[in-house]
Parts: structure tokens; sequence; C-alpha cells
């Protein structure tokens, strides 16, 4: 009985062991990501002339959204052939040159999380932008795995946190402030309701000279993280909790928005004019 009991428990403290390995590692690449390669081969592109182009960036080397980045394909790719766009979508850093880049009219990070680009490819990025370039981010692409001080200042103007948890997803208000941009709130409804993972940010991008586009009540959600040791992540971002936002950085844009986190989401008409929007908005800088 004796040897059936420490058998037990050496197992059982194994299994401990293993879990809190696995739990640990998953936590890792979540906060930091897992790069296994940054690609450098410049690709052969032949851009069309006359029309707008967009670079659609779908690698993730943290937690990785595989539902919402493969519909994000889809539905560009759909709303491409719609507006006559030339878009080009690939997961491989090596687009990031200066003098492929400088053809794009606009650059989404797709859910891109982690470290995506080596330091080279991370500077031609910036200079694109403050040369007058547009970068949007979708969703995971806020989140705090990308350890870039430039990006967090000029795409995000704030840090992230944590997202609900209980529940992970949870209806809610989607509130549009149409003055805040006529050109990028075109088409979209005063108020729509949305089903989302909600992210909470430490501040409010306002505060920093972002322009908010979209904000729900965050006192209409259960906003808390907090998760088996995960504690202190309890909070909101109170009554005014935006969820898209923009700013000008140098002489281009720079526009993020929280909602993306499933699948199901790229159905939301409203989510999907939205970033039409964007893009139409990029075409004509």
């Amino acid at each position: 009985m004796k040897k059936i009991i420490k058998i037990s428990l050496w197992t059982l403290l194994g299994l401990v062991v293993l879990i809190s390995g696995a739990l640990g590692l998953f936590i890792y690449k979540v906060g930091y990501g897992f790069p296994v390669s940054f690609e450098t081969e410049v690709p052969q592109i032949d851009f069309p002339t006359g029309k707008t182009a967009v670079l659609l960036f779908s690698k993730a080397t943290g937690f990785v959204h595989q539902e919402s980045i493969d519909a994000g394909k889809k539905h560009f790719a759909q709303m491409a052939k719609k507006n006559d766009w030339f878009l080009y979508e690939t997961e491989e850093g090596g687009i990031f040159n200066a003098a492929q880049l400088a053809k794009f009219d606009l650059v989404i990070f797709n859910n891109s999380t982690g470290r995506v680009l080596n330091d080279e490819q991370q500077e031609v990025l910036q200079n694109y932008v403050e040369a007058g370039g547009n970068l949007l981010g979708v969703h995971g692409a806020g989140d705090n795995s990308h350890h870039w001080d430039w990006y967090t200042e000029n795409l995000l103007g704030t840090t992230f946190s944590h997202h609900s948890l209980n529940p992970q997803l949870q209806e809610a208000v989607v509130m549009v402030d149409k003055t805040s941009n006529p050109e990028l709130t075109l088409g979209l409804p005063s108020a729509w309701t949305h089903t989302e993972e909600w992210y909470v940010f430490f501040e409010n991008p306002g505060t920093k000279g972002f322009q908010i586009l979209m904000s729900i009540d965050g006192e209409s959600i259960l906003p808390s993280g907090n998760i088996l040791f995960i504690k202190g992540k309890d909070f909101g971002m109170g009554k005014d909790h935006p969820v898209a936002w923009y700013k000008q950085t140098g002489k281009g844009n720079t526009f993020y928005t929280s909602l993306g986190h499933a699948g199901t989401v790229w159905n939301d008409p409203a989510f999907n004019q939205f970033l039409e929007n964007v893009v139409e908005f990029s075409g004509r800088e």
C-alpha cells in the first residue's frame, strides 16, 4: 500500500511539474512570442498601376488567432475584388524592404503577434509610416508581445493589460463617434451590438492624442482577466472604453482596432465596413 501511495504521489508531482512547465511556456509565448526565423528574401511582385495596394501581413509568433487570421485573409480578398485593390498577402518578413514597402498604400498587421520583424525590418516599417505610409493593426496586433517602443507609442498609444475571461466572449454595444473622422466612419451605424474578447489597456489612447473612432461602455462587460495564479487583472477601462482609434504619425497614419478575436467577427458588416474605410482612406492619402 505504501508503495502504491508513493508511486501515486510521484506521478501526481510529475503531472504538476509538466502542467506548470507547459503553462509557463504558453505564458511566455503569449507575452514574447517564439520567433522561428526572420525572413529576409525579397519576393518577386508585379505591382499593377492605378490600384490601391494593400499588404496583408499575417505572421504570428505569439498567440496565433488562426481562425481569425484565415477569415481575415478571405474577407480582405473579397473586399479587394469588390473594390479593385491590389492585395498582397504574406507571412514572410522579406517584404519589409524600403523599395517594395513604399509601393503599398497600407500595411495591415492581421492579428500579428510576437516579434515578427528583425531590427532592420522594423526600421523600414517605421520610416515607411513616417514618410507617408499607413499601418493598421487588428486585434492581436495590439497585445503586449511585440516589445517595440515605436510600435507601442505610435500604433497603440497605450499598453495592453489583459482581456475578458469570465466569460471570454461577451456582447456589448459598439458606439461610433461620427464626428472624429467622417471618412473612417462612413457607412457605419451609430451603434451596433458586437460579441468580442474585449481587450483592456492600462490607459485610454485618447489622452495621448489619438482620435477615438469607436468605443463601448466598459461598465457593461465583465472585464476580469484573472485566471489560476494570474491575479490583479480584475479591472477594466471604465465607462469610456475605446475599441478603435487612429492618429497621424509623421506624414502617415496609424490605425488600430481591438475587435477581431474570433473568425465569426469577419461576418460582421460594420466591422468589415470600418476596415474597408481604412483602406479607402489610405488609398486617397
